[in-house]
């Protein structure tokens, strides 16, 4: 029988085995967490004043990702939705793709296996050209693909993508436009922008087309748009305007994963209360463990 026509228990008993990654992909965390509780889920929060309620974690599949692939796509087709299940199952029930990492494939096989009604998907789309990297299209020409792709009716998210400069409401009507449209009719739920500028972010901040901002946040200034002093003085400001605040870069795309530095990152996230949820890449069950141990211990105490 071939796994993508599995059904949820067959597929438990094939996935019994686990997952192992390839050599080739570098682990994103020396050890797992000690004393990590296997049947521990992580919970959900409310996202802002979008209506929607999501897992605190997201499952990020843009690591190292660009040219349509990523650390996610590279473990196969077969291990993603091994371990989109088993992020299910431990309560991660956010999956986070774009169209430049190539994972709307393996998002829409997954939800082959994982109820659709309770899984919130969110994905983005570059609306300019980056040479060697991704050619855009315009909302209307690849909107269906996108649904198509990832085995849906409708996203929950829509995002345009990696938004570098405080002008993107203007160079974006078109789009913002269509997306409109397309959440009148049902078809997302939310909408918003990933910022990779600081002036993105704080134009995101307080625009009311705005659903939901995704922000590269940690204590280390690691890969993100200013200081984290004043990063966090403009999810501030979005929290406060009933925005969705979705946290980026966790660990620094990776530079961030020591024992302290991880603890120290996820505690300046979830602590600050300006953070919803955060997405991370992962790609491996310990991966998962780690995160929603260490997740939940800090969302406690």
């Amino acid at each position: 029988m071939s796994f993508l026509k599995l059904n949820r228990r067959d597929f438990l008993v094939k996935g019994a085995a686990g997952i192992a990654v390839a050599s080739a992909i570098p682990v994103l965390f020396p050890q797992p967490a000690s004393g990590v509780t296997k049947l521990e889920t992580v919970d959900t929060v409310s996202l802002g004043q979008t209506g929607l309620n999501v897992s605190r974690i997201a499952l990020g599949t843009g690591t190292r990702g660009w040219k349509r692939e990523s650390d996610q796509t590279r473990i196969g087709m077969r291990k993603f939705v091994e371990l989109s299940q088993y992020c299910f199952d431990k309560g991660i029930r956010f999956f986070d793709a774009a169209d430049m990492y190539g994972s709307h494939t393996y998002i829409g096989e997954a939800l082959k296996v994982l109820p659709r009604e309770k899984v919130t998907v969110l994905t983005k789309i570059m609306t300019y050209t980056r040479e060697g990297w991704y050619e855009a299209e315009p909302f209307d020409l690849c909107f269906d693909r996108f649904r198509k792709e990832l085995n849906t009716d409708y996203v929950d998210i829509f995002l345009m993508h990696c938004m570098e400069n405080g002008q993107w409401p203007e160079a974006n009507k078109a789009y913002m436009e269509a997306m409109s449209k397309a959440k009148q009719q049902g078809l997302i739920k939310a909408l918003g922008v990933s910022c990779h500028s600081f002036e993105a972010m704080v134009e995101a901040a307080s625009n009311p087309w705005v659903d939901v901002l995704l922000a590269r946040i940690n204590p280390n200034s690691i890969r993100m748009d200013g200081t984290p002093e004043k990063v966090m003085q403009v999810l501030e400001t979005a929290r406060k305007n009933g925005k969705g605040v979705i946290g980026m870069k966790i660990f620094g795309c990776g530079d961030l994963v020591k024992e302290d530095e991880r603890e120290n990152s996820l505690n300046y996230a979830i602590k600050s209360g300006n953070v919803h949820c955060m997405t991370l890449g992962m790609d491996n069950k310990d991966h998962v463990d780690d995160n929603v141990s260490r997740v939940m211990r800090i969302a406690r105490g």
